[in-house]
């Protein structure tokens, strides 16, 4: 367990099931992503880099890739949600498709990879 595990587990029911699987699509692409804080938030962590994070409030669910570029690289995939400047917006009941939290993860991984240098082998 780690810090977005324990996150997770504070949540019920569709929140968690959904958030959840967010975090497991992030590892599955991203498997040497770490546990951990960031922005005071738990996330998954890449090259000590903060790669993704999810919340749950009263009104809806979020996805934070840490980086505008992220969130701008699948805006055009996501008519209909509420979108910011580094926050996706939605619900359990409208979750975001498969293919955009893979291509969200990827945009993220890559935007690190590119900052630090030296990607690792994939």
């Amino acid at each position: 367990m780690g810090a977005l595990d324990d996150y997770l587990a504070t949540l019920d029911g569709a929140d968690r099931d959904v958030l959840s699987g967010i975090r497991d699509r992030a590892i599955e692409i991203v498997p040497d992503a770490e546990q951990g804080m960031s922005y005071g938030m738990a996330a998954l962590r890449y090259r000590g880099r903060p790669l993704i994070s999810v919340r749950a409030t009263a009104k809806h669910l979020s996805v934070f890739p840490f980086s505008p570029e992220a969130v701008e690289a699948v805006a055009g995939a996501l008519a209909g949600y509420s979108l910011s400047k580094g926050t996706i917006r939605f619900s359990a009941e409208k979750p975001l498709p498969d293919d955009v939290v893979t291509r969200l993860v990827i945009a993220r991984r890559d935007e690190i990879d590119q900052a630090l240098g030296d990607a690792p082998a994939r």
